[in-house]
């Protein structure tokens, strides 16, 4: 059940923004009665978070697959893989990003952006097997991410020259 309820709210959320929706749109792109949702995410701020966790595992499993955490794959393949999460799920940008921009005061969700954005980086690089900074790696992904909007593809060939540069192109196997 909370799988579908979150599922729907980032649905919502990622297609109407965090001001738009109304309750009772939420509630409809859930799929559950007003009193469902609310016991799943008895706030706004609840259904936002439970969102952003939905949102932040898909992402994980997008990007790095169900392969356990050993598993290597070079800077690369990640970058690919946020490319087509970028096509296909979120083209417009960042959806913790927007989350932020639209409460910049609420510790919170700023603290959400933090972990996920740190998570992803450590993982990148963890599976890269790269001498590279997880830092320099976020800063590879997340203007791929930032410039997709804009540049698209030329976004990608870009995140892969840095990531070159940076000395962790392909990240050899160790």
């Amino acid at each position: 059940m909370t799988t579908k309820i979150a599922g729907g709210l980032e649905h919502a959320f990622a297609t109407q923004g965090f001001a738009a929706p109304s309750v009772e749109d939420l509630r409809d792109a859930a799929g559950v009665s007003l009193r469902t949702l609310y016991k799943y995410a008895p706030s706004r701020d609840a259904m936002i978070r439970m969102a952003l966790e939905h949102r932040h595992q898909r992402y994980l499993a997008h990007v790095f697959g169900a392969t356990s955490a050993s598993s290597r794959q070079s800077l690369h393949e990640t970058l690919d893989r946020v490319a087509d999460w970028m096509r296909t799920q979120a083209s417009h940008g960042c959806l913790f990003h927007a989350a932020v921009a639209c409460a910049p005061d609420d510790r919170a969700l700023r603290q959400r952006l933090e972990t996920h954005k740190l998570e992803v980086s450590q993982l990148a690089v963890t599976r890269a097997g790269a001498d590279i900074a997880p830092s320099d790696v976020m800063v590879i992904i997340e203007g791929l991410t930032q410039a997709w909007s804009l540049s698209g593809e030329a976004a990608l060939a870009s995140a892969k020259r840095l990531a070159t540069l940076a000395g962790a192109e392909g990240a050899q196997v160790k």
